[in-house]
């Protein structure tokens, strides 16, 4: 009995201890994956760093004090979605307020329909109350959306005002909405009360004046591009003939025409609302996808060359179908026809940018010019793609100084070459010797234990 005791006791200390054992090993591997987790190391071995993240966006982040959320509306497995999901990965990695969630659209309609969100390949970015969006899946992109949405300071938008403009808080409130939306605050300028266009303008909107502006206001509009201003005018057909002249010398003419576009009746629309399905590349209709309508449009005539330091380029064009109107009368009646000698015949340009060279070798003055301003009127800036356009340009104006441009990088393709006698090794190795060791040991193994027994 004494013995079987000892045993027995013996037995029990052992599988105390093994017990013990086991729980300290699992402990000390919870603790490594817990540190792991929240303090693991990448490393980035590719030749130009294409898995890492920009050195601006990093500061960023590094900086980040306020949480910030992503939503990217993308559907399990759609195209895209691995992509922008590495991508995210590598913001959660460098800042823990950083977080980031997918919703598919198709199943989660509440959600998609709170964030109003149309398209899948939408991402949305919130903080606080702030919210910015994209569609587009490259770090540039997500960077810029992120340092818009944690922007503490307003951008102003100034409506120019006096000359039979339309009012923003009636005519344009929509868009008044929109601007603030993307966090810019829109006031109205009376430019006779003032010397100059405010310094604290980011963008001088000129929308449709009926009547000319005076000579001074012209002169202050003049200084304000020369100190690099961003200015956005929409010029309705026939009006403002001052301001006519006063484009002419940024390589931008506006014609004396109405734009007529057949193509508008398959569409639902009027001959007098010309259509444009394609855009010129450039910043401002990069991610447009959407036609676009201009009631009551003029066309634009680009100069072949403009003035020293200026470059000009078409934005925006209308179709085949089209012509521009010169004869008043024939519009006032409602009998329009093409006149070869006359009229110009389409494609033609109906919105066009310009930019000018200033003192300031890194500031260029940006002129964007539409030959329509209903187009962001209440009663259009929700049709079609127009919203998107009008937006896209007030962006590019106040934002392209200021934001991060990164460029993408590329995967370098490195080929390894062999001499004759590397690519035999490289061969027998791997192929051969190796596998022979292994047998080589397993058969000497064999041997031995038959050997022995």
């Amino acid at each position: 009995m004494k013995i079987t005791g000892i045993f027995f006791k013996g037995r029990f200390k052992y599988g105390v201890n093994t017990v013990l054992l086991i729980l300290m090993v699992l402990a000390i591997i919870v603790l490594v994956e817990i540190l792991l987790t929240r303090h693991h190391l990448r490393f980035d071995l590719t030749e130009t760093k294409r898995y890492s993240l920009a050195e601006k966006t990093r500061k960023i982040l590094k900086n980040l004090d306020k949480e910030v959320k992503t939503i990217a509306f993308y559907g399990v497995g759609e195209f895209g979605r691995a992509q922008i999901e590495e991508l995210l990965e590598e913001y959660t990695y460098h800042s823990q307020k950083f977080s980031y969630e997918f919703v598919d659209p198709a199943r989660n309609p509440g959600k998609t329909k709170e964030y109003e969100v149309k398209s899948h390949g939408t991402i949305i970015m919130e903080s606080g109350s702030r919210r910015e969006r994209t569609f587009r899946r490259d770090e540039e992109s997500i960077t810029n959306t992120l340092f818009k949405v944690i922007r503490e300071e307003k951008k102003i938008v100034y409506f120019l005002k006096g000359h039979g403009e339309g009012d923003i808080s009636r005519d344009y409130s929509e868009a008044k909405k929109a601007i603030e939306e993307e966090n810019y605050q829109a006031k109205e300028l009376v430019l006779l009360r003032e010397k100059d266009v405010p310094s604290d303008a980011s963008v001088l909107v000129i929308n449709g004046p009926k009547k000319d502006l005076f000579e001074s206001e012209l002169e202050s509009i003049s200084r304000f591009i020369q100190q690099g201003g961003k200015i956005l005018f929409m010029i309705d057909p026939f009006a403002a003939p001052a301001l006519t002249s006063f484009l002419r010398q940024y390589g931008i003419e506006l014609r004396e025409d109405m734009i007529i576009d057949k193509l508008s009746r398959v569409f639902g629309g009027d001959y007098l609302m010309p259509i444009v399905s394609s855009y010129e590349s450039h910043p401002i209709t990069e991610d447009l996808s959407l036609a676009s309508f201009f009631p009551l449009a003029r066309s634009i005539e680009i100069a072949e060359k403009p003035g020293e330091g200026i470059e000009v380029q078409t934005l925006a064009k209308t179709g085949q179908g089209s012509w521009g109107e010169v004869n008043k009368e024939s519009l006032k009646e409602g009998k329009v026809g093409f006149t070869e000698d006359e009229d110009a015949i389409g494609p033609l340009t109906v919105a066009a940018v310009a930019s000018v060279a200033t003192g300031d070798k890194k500031s260029k003055a940006r002129i964007v010019v539409y030959g329509d301003s209903d187009f962001a009127r209440d009663t259009h800036l929700n049709l079609s793609g127009n919203k998107n356009l009008f937006l896209n340009t007030i962006g590019w104006l106040a934002e392209e100084e200021s934001l991060i441009s990164i460029r993408p990088r590329e995967a370098h393709f490195t080929p390894i070459i062999l001499t004759k006698s590397q690519a035999r090794l490289s061969f027998w190795l791997p192929v051969v010797l190796l596998p022979a060791i292994v047998l080589g040991i397993g058969a000497g193994i064999l041997s031995y234990r038959r050997w022995r027994g």
